[in-house]
């Protein structure tokens, strides 16, 4: 495999050139994720590789782990049937990741070393603008271009008011709308692709992210099923994140359905989707409004003439108030973490003294 064609590029190159001082080592990509398991994709071929023990011993956490996407180092193989070792994962330039489900606050990595997020949601019952606006902050955040992709045009009678809803929450954004069954407006998906361009696809399960890259790719790799009359969406999930490089078109990875889209620590994520709010709230009369009843309010004005719509404003609160319970999770976490490290280092001491 040509590794211009997988998306190999200079800063790569520098990054691995540091670890590789010795030429002990080849790198890869990871085009899929089982469970202690990687397929990467080398010039030598593919390989199902462990991480190494080394490895384990100095992880950092979950998200430090290889993901769909990333580029990793590996030992070099001296046959096909070799089992090769991840010793590092270079510096990722972009990742699409969310908070893992349930109560911890870890970080699941969907995928990393993106271009363009195609944000793929039906224009049927699976509409949701709210759910669009995380999947946007968690794309600025992880340094991603997003695209909305509005998926069985064919099955909306008013189409062109769901975009006029979005746009009237989501600034400076990019929506196509595409027929899931005849592919009118595929064009524009090719037209944002090409060698060495990482897009991912992502949404819930059944919008038709499979039926895309299946068009993509020619054939019915991805396979598919009609769309089922009483749930309103497609029959076909997608179990594993994979990488697949196209022919003559870049590189595509697709993901399996998210029931839900839980935030992690956004920062500039959530500042980029509701930049206008942010900007608003600086002109209040004063720096410690809080936006309720205080004279001056630039929010509580423009929420009354109509320039903020009252429902992002709210779904800015919300997000706000996760962003904010996420962050003293963390800072909880890390409290126990340096209070366990001092512990032990303390009867390190103690024990040296006898």
């Amino acid at each position: 495999m040509n590794l211009v064609k997988l998306g190999w590029n200079e800063n790569f190159e520098k990054d691995f050139n540091k670890l590789n001082e010795k030429n002990n080592y080849i790198p890869g990509r990871v085009i899929v994720e089982y469970e202690h398991l990687y397929r990467v994709a080398t010039e030598e071929g593919e390989f199902l590789c462990p991480v190494s023990g080394r490895f384990m011993h100095t992880s950092t956490g979950k998200d430090s782990y290889p993901a769909v996407g990333d580029w990793v180092v590996l030992d070099k193989p001296l046959s096909q049937n070799d089992t090769l070792r991840i010793h590092n994962v270079l510096k990722r330039k972009s990742k699409f990741s969310r908070k893992v489900a349930g109560v911890a606050t870890e970080e699941q990595i969907v995928a990393s070393n993106i271009d363009k997020l195609f944000i793929c949601m039906s224009l049927n019952d699976n509409f949701n603008i709210r759910r669009l606006e995380r999947y946007i902050a968690l794309a600025f955040k992880g340094n991603v271009e997003p695209i909305i992709l509005l998926t069985k045009k064919d099955l909306c009678e008013n189409p062109e008011e769901r975009i006029n809803d979005i746009l009237k929450s989501i600034n400076n954004i990019t929506i196509y709308m595409i027929s899931s069954k005849t592919l009118e407006g595929f064009d524009n998906v090719v037209d944002n692709m090409g060698t060495g361009i990482t897009v991912a696809f992502i949404g819930s399960s059944g919008v038709g992210k499979s039926t895309l890259i299946n068009a993509l790719l020619g054939e019915e790799r991805q396979k598919t099923k009609d769309v089922s009359d009483l749930m309103d969406k497609g029959k076909h999930t997608t179990t594993n994140r994979e990488l697949i490089v196209l022919e003559d078109n870049g590189i595509v990875i697709d993901t399996p359905g998210m029931k839900e889209v839980q935030l992690l620590d956004l920062d500039e994520g959530l500042s980029n989707l509701f930049m206008d709010i942010e900007n608003l709230s600086n002109s209040c009369k004063f720096t410690n409004c809080n936006h309720k009843n205080e004279p001056g309010c630039a929010i509580l004005k423009a929420l009354e003439d109509g320039t903020i719509d009252e429902e992002r404003y709210k779904s800015f609160l919300k997000l706000q108030k996760e962003e904010t319970y996420f962050k003293s999770r963390e800072k909880s976490k890390d409290k126990i973490k340096n209070k366990f490290k001092n512990n032990k280092k303390s009867l390190l001491m103690k024990k040296n003294s006898y």
